[in-house]
């Protein structure tokens, strides 16, 4: 065995099966015909000298050899986009590549930094994700991406955060319920009324929770919802009342489709935070729109 006579081609190849887990996604993935593709692997195997799959029905799994060799083309890929990273920094931020993952949240302010951000450096190739939080958790642990934004940044993974932009959250209720317009509205005074809330896990949901658990108060839980959009029609229907980041209720306030109580304790002051893996080397463009993002951090509405 020589595994000298193997080329990037055929890793690459042999790397794509092994994550679609098929041959023909594999070569419809990579432009190639699926012949061409089963050569370049069955050269490869002979280059090793054992078998990298074995096909059970219909279903193609990778060998002992295959799951080391594909670990090991995980390695060499990691390394050669290091690489890139490292040649496109020689010439400057101008060039290169930027994969960002936010939370849904994030989404109403962080894209309008990032057009900024590629006005001014076009010849940057930028990819976003948004998600929940155990998305962005799932692909922070997987390094899968250059920067995550999101709120409370993860005790269990080691990362470095660094918090950008207050995120403050506001209670919202209907135009017409009974609680509009009185002033500092006492947290107990809250106990019976319905709310519409998150799923578990989200940021905005424990930060209430313990806000109000602060308060010997337990939320009653109508309904809960996965998306901030939904949660905003559901209480301008009259479902109950919810508590949302300031930064995706500013339209309908200013419409006046919702309306912001004056709950004593609120808003909440929650902090937004660019994360990362700790000993990441971060490529030029990352690092440059991280100090975008601090020069230009969103602003909150002011509550009101």
């Amino acid at each position: 065995m020589n595994l000298r006579h193997a080329t990037l081609h055929q890793l690459r190849i042999f790397h794509a099966v092994a994550q679609h887990n098929s041959f023909a996604r594999a070569a419809e993935a990579l432009h190639l015909s699926p012949p061409t593709l089963s050569l370049q692997v069955k050269q490869l195997s002979e280059t090793v000298g054992q078998a990298l799959f074995e096909q059970l029905g219909k279903k193609i799994y990778l060998t002992a050899a295959g799951h080391t060799l594909a670990e090991a083309c995980a390695d060499i890929e990691t390394r050669m986009d290091r690489l890139s990273e490292d040649l496109e920094a020689l010439r400057g931020v101008e060039r290169g590549s930027l994969k960002l993952a936010i939370l849904t949240t994030v989404k109403y302010t962080v894209p309008k930094l990032l057009g900024g951000f590629c006005a001014a450096h076009p010849g940057i190739d930028v990819a976003m994700v948004v998600g929940n939080r155990e998305n962005l958790l799932q692909r922070l642990a997987n390094n899968q991406d250059d920067l995550c934004i999101m709120g409370q940044p993860p005790e269990q993974l080691d990362v470095v955060s660094e918090p950008f932009a207050d995120n403050p959250l506001v209670l919202v209720a209907p135009p017409d319920h009974p609680l509009v317009g009185k002033k500092r509205i006492a947290p107990k005074r809250l106990a019976s009324e319905p709310f519409i809330l998150r799923e578990p896990g989200s940021g905005t949901r424990l930060t209430s929770e313990k806000f109000f658990a602060s308060q010997s108060v337990t939320l009653k839980n109508r309904l809960e919802v996965g998306s901030n959009e939904a949660i905003k029609q559901t209480v301008a229907g009259g479902l109950g009342l919810a508590v949302l980041s300031t930064h995706t209720v500013t339209a309908e306030l200013a419409l006046g489709e919702l309306v912001q109580l004056d709950v004593v304790g609120f808003p909440l002051i929650r902090r937004w935070y660019v994360v990362y893996p700790r000993g990441k080397r971060l490529s030029a463009a990352a690092l440059a729109f991280k100090d975008w993002m601090f020069e230009h951090q969103p602003k909150a509405g002011r509550a009101r």
